[in-house]
């Protein structure tokens, strides 16, 4: 999931108040079909975006929460209005993927950031790579919905993926980490068929910020605390463990006894709800995109 919004961390800053540099961007939109379970033949969908916008950059993300700003919008005006929370995270989809990647150019350094909890607030740690893809560009074309495209190969985190991807459009990019080939990658997929990838549409996005509506509001940085890929992997699986160890020392007995007008149950009912739902996310899928990644090497 892009980032799992938690209802009690939106309580806490329901109220705030957020600004962000705008700029353009021009959105790519890439349905992903994935396998998130390795002895499972069921296959999930969902529609994640590349926006690369004015600002030399490129942001790829899980467009699910983004899709659902006017929604939220209205949530939350309703909710700075009367002065009481609600719990709608039953009317929202559930994203499926959490991290966001960015790519700079034209050096085209890749950064993988996730959210982890630092007490109440949220934090985002990553790892910054100097990917190089050893493509193999083919002779092969066809039509990839309305573009034409090239065909190209290349191995990278533990599988073979094939490429189609169309000098119509400029930009020497694709979804995930994927990049290198002179045009944009409009489709990919690995030999296996795990994970694939189809541009389905794109448009052109005034007034640009990467973050959601939400986000915004729960005043959440886009600064990153970048590690090394191992200490990363480290801290990132610490937390899949136990979500809220960071909270839980800072809460008294009296705190977590404490209702929320408007919402059901204690704050210490909230938590344990929320922790639920964290764990169920991450245990929803154990095969990654990339299969070498280093906390696999380590279980092996």
């Amino acid at each position: 999931m892009r980032n799992l919004f938690s209802i009690f961390l939106i309580t806490l800053f329901a109220f705030a108040n957020a600004q962000e540099t705008k700029e353009t961007a021009n959105r790519f939109f890439y349905e992903l079909t994935f396998k998130p379970k390795k002895d499972s033949a069921k296959l999930d969908k969902v529609i994640t975006i590349l926006d690369i916008t004015d600002k030399n950059r490129s942001i790829y993300q899980d467009y699910t929460i983004i899709a659902q700003d006017s929604i939220m919008k209205i949530e939350m005006e309703a909710i700075k209005k009367s002065g009481m929370m609600k719990d709608f995270s039953k009317s929202l989809k559930t994203p499926k993927i959490s991290a966001r990647i960015y790519k700079t150019y034209p050096e085209m350094k890749v950064q993988y950031v996730d959210k982890i909890a630092n007490g109440f607030t949220p934090t985002n740690i990553g790892y910054t790579e100097n990917l190089k893809f050893n493509w193999n560009i083919l002779a092969d074309k066809q039509k990839i919905g309305e573009y034409n495209a090239q065909k190209a190969t290349t191995d990278f985190g533990g599988r073979k993926w094939t490429a189609w991807f169309t000098t119509d459009i400029p930009f020497q990019d694709g979804p995930y980490k994927f990049y290198g080939l002179p045009g944009l990658i409009v489709k990919i997929e690995d030999a296996d068929k795990n994970y694939s990838w189809v541009l389905q549409g794109n448009k052109k996005v005034n007034d640009y910020t990467e973050l959601s509506y939400i986000e915004n509001q729960m005043k959440m940085s886009v600064k990153v605390n970048d590690l090394s890929r191992e200490k990363f992997e480290k801290t990132f699986s610490d937390f899949k463990k136990d979500p809220f160890s960071s909270v839980r020392p800072m809460m008294t007995q009296e705190m977590l006894s404490k209702t929320i007008p408007g919402m059901d149950g204690t704050v210490g009912d909230m938590m344990k709800k929320q922790e639920k739902q964290y764990k169920d996310f991450y245990n929803a899928n154990d095969n990654p995109i990339e299969k070498d990644q280093i906390s696999d090497k380590k279980k092996k």
